[in-house]
């Protein structure tokens, strides 16, 4: 049996894992071009597919959030004062970041919190939070049915829409 020694510097790779890394790369590209021109749908946007469907808010409620001194985040509806959750340190961490990003996002464009945001729950269960400064939005039911239970308990049961989720 012979056996090759090899030079510190040599690297060897295998053909394998060569051709398969490069095989992922050439189907990214493929889809993504796919996409591009129209052969392949491109992901749905929610106010889009609501207004093809008929979908119309069931329930509306303005709200505010705000920190406390001992970390608490509350949250109150803007019209009426009432306090619609409250959130310890430890708790709340999707609303936390689903409102930080959105202060982000009114921040770089120098706007404040005099305007409330909007939380809105559509006649087929879902549930958006809206800011109508700047016309972003995040989707709640798309991170979980507990994340979506959370923000739907600020909302009351009426209009067709239901806080336990799709019907």
């Amino acid at each position: 049996m012979i056996v090759r020694e090899y030079e510190k510097d040599e690297v060897t790779v295998h053909r394998v894992p060569l051709l398969l890394m490069g095989g992922l790369v050439l189907i990214s590209i493929i889809l993504t071009l796919l996409v591009t021109n129209g052969y392949l749908p491109k992901s749905a946007v929610a106010a889009q597919y609501r207004a093809e469907a008929n979908i119309e808010a069931a329930v509306q409620r303005p709200i505010k959030f705000y920190d406390e001194e001992d970390g608490t985040v509350r949250v109150e509806d803007a019209d009426t004062g009432e306090v619609v959750g409250r959130f310890g340190i430890g708790e709340g961490g999707f609303i936390r970041t689903s409102v930080r990003s959105l202060v982000h996002q009114r921040r770089i464009r120098d706007q404040g919190p005099e305007v409330p945001f909007q939380l809105i729950g559509w006649s087929d269960s879902s549930l958006t939070l809206l800011d109508p400064v700047t016309d972003r939005s995040v989707e709640v039911a798309n991170f979980g049915p507990d994340n979506r239970l959370v923000f739907s308990n600020m909302l009351p049961e009426e209009n067709g829409f239901s806080r336990r989720g799709r019907k």
